[in-house]
């Protein structure tokens, strides 16, 4: 049991260097994973998205209701 925790701690390293040296290889195996589990039609996929996106997003929609953003707006 101990050997086959072993190896596969091993292969999850060997991936972990290669996804390393590529960004853009995690994003390229995130997508297709979302197309393995997408053919399989009962399933539910959620997003998941940074917070600090979702604070920026709030401050832009907070900052467009007040008029513009301060740091943005012409002084009168």
């Amino acid at each position: 049991h101990a050997e086959g925790e072993m190896q596969a701690s091993e292969k999850l390293l060997e991936a972990a260097r290669v996804l390393a040296q590529s960004p853009q290889a995690m994003q390229l195996r995130y997508l297709q994973t979302l197309v393995n589990i997408a053919g399989d039609k009962t399933s539910t996929i959620v997003f998941p998205m940074p917070i600090d996106i979702l604070d920026a997003l709030a401050r832009i929609i907070g900052e467009a209701g007040r008029g513009g953003n301060e740091s943005t707006r012409r002084p009168s």
